[in-house]
């Protein structure tokens, strides 16, 4: 089994900073692309950011140039540095990780638990 441990969430004024971390562990063969999500209260799930295992990263608009995501392959572990904040970004956070176990080909896609960030004055 693969888990998804996340941490860093909490509660910021706007134009604050938060980081985002969340560490794999458990038994796989590699971990391929590696992304953040999000969902507030009456909306949608949606991507925020997501990063490859050669370290190519791509942003939802609302995020760019604010978030920046990051990984050590070392440590299975990704980040999410978010700057600026906005009440908006309001949400609970989630780590995904599409993990290849057994073998190169067989992949899945896991979880983490969700942290909250919440931006308000």
């Amino acid at each position: 089994q693969v888990q998804l441990v996340e941490s860093g969430g909490g509660l910021v004024q706007p134009g604050g900073s938060l980081r985002l971390s969340c560490a794999a562990s458990g038994s796989f063969f590699e971990i391929n692309a590696m992304g953040w999500y999000r969902l507030a209260p009456g909306q949608q799930r949606e991507r925020v950011a997501r990063i490859t295992s050669g370290g190519s990263t791509n942003y939802r608009d609302s995020v760019k140039g604010r978030f920046t995501i990051s990984r050590e392959n070392t440590k299975n572990t990704v980040y999410l540095q978010m700057n600026n904040l906005k009440p908006e970004d309001t949400a609970v956070y989630y780590c995904n990780a599409v993990v290849a176990v057994g073998g190169r080909f067989n992949l899945y896609d896991y979880w983490g638990q969700g942290t909250q960030v919440t931006v308000s004055s």
